[in-house]
């Protein structure tokens, strides 16, 4: 009996410490998933945040006074100046604004660390759709709107100065449609970004729960 007794308490003490690990084990994992949850509703409401200043940056509806903080060229003309005030819009409208996108790329590197390495393109997609929009903006400004016009061209020529136009103004301003080629993009990132984060929103199973739940009440 005395053994018997012996091996109860043996059985009943790893049983003990088996629980003890097992709750160390499981808080670690609950902060651990509690942290990637908070990095995960960080960038997400970042990500929304820029994706609406994307939206304002391109909006085809502007002031008079919008694009004069420009700095003016010695030697062109007004109606040149007048061109290059309208490219310079999205550039005003993104120094207003420009603080969202530093934050947004502030949680690269945690990001990465914590979701994988892979997850570098959710950014670098971001920061390349912005730039696209800079450089529409001077191609139209510096070129395709100075020539639309003003330079004689002819059959091929200037059927393919105007697909170029239509493309760069597509990515210029914003169609507000689903048909958007910036829109489009951006949801691109969107569902990448939902499918890594997703998991962290789902209730895992807490196997541990099974060993250490009482089953019994006392009598």
């Amino acid at each position: 009996m005395e053994s018997i007794a012996l091996i109860g308490q043996a059985i009943a003490v790893i049983a003990a410490c088996w629980a003890i690990i097992s709750g160390v084990g499981a808080w670690k994992r609950e902060f651990i998933g509690k942290r990637r949850i908070e990095l995960a509703e960080e960038v997400l409401a970042s990500f929304f945040e820029i994706k609406d200043v994307i939206a304002t940056i391109r909006n085809p509806f502007s002031s008079g006074d919008e694009g004069k903080s420009r700095k003016k060229g010695e030697h062109e003309t007004q109606d040149e100046g007048a061109l290059l005030d309208r490219g310079y819009i999205v550039f005003e409208r993104y120094e207003t604004r420009k603080e969202a996108f530093v934050r947004f790329n502030t949680l690269k590197y945690k990001f990465m660390a914590t979701f994988g390495p892979e997850t570098e393109d959710i950014f670098t997609d971001c920061n390349t759709t912005l730039n696209s929009i800079f450089v529409s903006a001077r191609q139209l400004a510096t070129h395709y709107w100075q020539r639309q016009g003003r330079v004689p061209m002819e059959g091929d020529e200037f059927q393919r100065h105007l697909d170029e136009m239509h493309r760069h103004e597509g990515i210029f301003w914003d169609r507000m449609d689903e048909e958007d080629d910036i829109r489009q993009k951006l949801q691109s990132v969107q569902d990448k970004l939902d499918t890594v984060t997703k998991p962290c929103f789902e209730e895992p199973m807490k196997t541990y729960s099974i060993f250490t739940k009482q089953w019994f009440a006392k009598g």
